[in-house]
């Protein structure tokens, strides 16, 4: 991995955490430099980035406090909707806590499969597509 994917990845994560960049606009950071995708794990509180070598990045992220137990798919549903509608009360922060609380342990981006994967702490799923 060269200097230049790492710096993209930590402005990512952190543009994330700041809100100074959209999900669309991640995505498209990352790809444009060579990345197929990356996990967050909110029980370790950390985000790991993937290269089609097999490569990783794993960074740490600003997370804290526990996964509930219990998986609510559609709650997380709702979670991304408010996500994509950017609101002006839209955080990634708040959508992390909401998402521990809904019971997301964690979720895969696969921009090669153009989708994310939330799971739970018993390995339950709920699949969102990337919108077209």
């Amino acid at each position: 991995m060269d200097a230049e994917q790492i710096s993209v990845a930590r402005t990512c994560l952190k543009a994330a955490h700041d809100g100074d960049l959209s999900f669309p606009d991640i995505v498209g950071k990352l790809i444009d430099v060579g990345f197929e995708g990356y996990a967050v794990d909110y029980r370790r509180h950390c985000q790991s980035f993937y290269l089609p070598d097999g490569d990783s990045l794993t960074l740490d992220m600003d997370s804290s406090g526990p996964v509930a137990a219990r998986f609510d798919p559609a709650r997380i549903e709702r979670l991304v909707r408010w996500a994509q509608a950017n609101g002006p009360d839209y955080s990634y922060k708040a959508f992390s806590e909401q998402a521990k609380a809904a019971g997301c342990a964690g979720y895969l981006v696969s921009f090669l499969g153009r989708r994310v994967v939330y799971f739970g702490r018993t390995a339950e799923t709920h699949i969102e597509f990337f919108p077209s």
